[in-house]
């Protein structure tokens, strides 16, 4: 989120709450950035999904580790939710074998969408889309490359 963004003191207010959840009302979301929101914002609940591009106000949020996860409309609320990740770390040798949580935790640690996972990888989007939905997993090989990226990402899975 760069500093001279509409929505960077929401991004600096989330950054540093330090809680796992927090719940603003509209109102004090235009106070925290100084200007009102969209009219959408009070309308429509597609104004806060969690897009990863196209969407400034999602990229304060998102910056700051939190996902939308309630949209009260009517009271003007919103709750946003750091995303916990539960996965099992599974071993074949010294191979780490990545499943849909796994990769899901590493995409959203280095903020990425799964077409851009999928070009670090040199795989398709939907492969990467498959992986995250179960349809299967990535093999051997794959997974040690997961691992590759994951440390050079300074992601923490073990």
């Amino acid at each position: 989120m760069k500093p001279g963004s509409k929505y960077h003191p929401l991004y600096l207010h989330l950054s540093q709450s330090g809680q796992e959840e927090v719940t603003l009302s509209i109102p004090e979301i235009e106070r925290l950035i100084g200007t009102r929101l969209p009219r959408s914002a009070r309308t429509t609940r597609g104004w806060w999904s969690n897009r990863e591009r196209g969407a400034v106000q999602a990229q304060s949020w998102m910056g700051a580790g939190y996902h939308v996860t309630e949209i009260d409309l009517e009271n003007q609320r919103i709750t946003f939710r750091k995303p916990i990740f539960h996965y099992q770390v599974r071993r074949e040798g010294d191979t780490i074998m990545w499943n849909a949580e796994m990769i899901k935790a590493l995409r959203h640690h280095m903020g990425v969408t799964q077409g851009e996972l999928a070009e670090k990888l040199g795989v398709r989007q939907q492969t990467i889309s498959e992986w995250e939905n179960e349809m299967y997993t990535p093999k051997r090989a794959m997974s040690k490359l997961l691992g590759f990226v994951a440390e050079k990402a300074g992601f923490k899975y073990q």
